[in-house]
């Protein structure tokens, strides 16, 4: 089993730029798939970032491509998702997942791959 945490949030006008850390326990954390999702007030959590097992595979939703990027360091069982030209729109709840299974899956970008979440950290972005 994971447990992961979020860390980093915080307030920044647009245009700036954070980095959020997500830090997760146990042994097998190199195994395990993370992602991003975020929550605006009044919508439904929608998909952020996502990066595979194995560090080679990243996968974005067509809004913050080219300004997010997503990280991992396996030797400090932490996944980054650092955020750059923000935007208002970009305001909202973000959290941290870990994927149900071990390895390879086939729907990163949904959430129903996801069995273990962070609390999540607020970003707020003013204009």
């Amino acid at each position: 089993q994971v447990q992961v945490g979020e860390s980093g949030g915080g307030l920044v006008q647009a245009g700036g730029s954070l980095r959020l850390s997500c830090a997760a326990s146990g042994r097998t954390f190199s195994s395990y798939n993370m992602g991003w999702f975020r929550q605006a007030p009044g919508k439904e959590r929608e998909f952020v970032a996502a990066i595979d097992w194995s560090g080679t595979s990243t996968y974005y939703t067509d809004s913050v491509k080219g300004r997010f990027t997503i990280s991992r360091d396996d030797a400090k069982n932490t996944v980054y998702l650092q955020m750059n030209s923000l935007k208002p729109e970009d305001t909202a709840v973000y959290y941290c997942a870990a994927s149900a299974t071990r390895w390879r899956i086939p729907s990163p970008r949904n959430s129903y791959e996801y069995a273990y979440w962070g609390q999540g950290t607020q970003v707020t972005v003013s204009s």
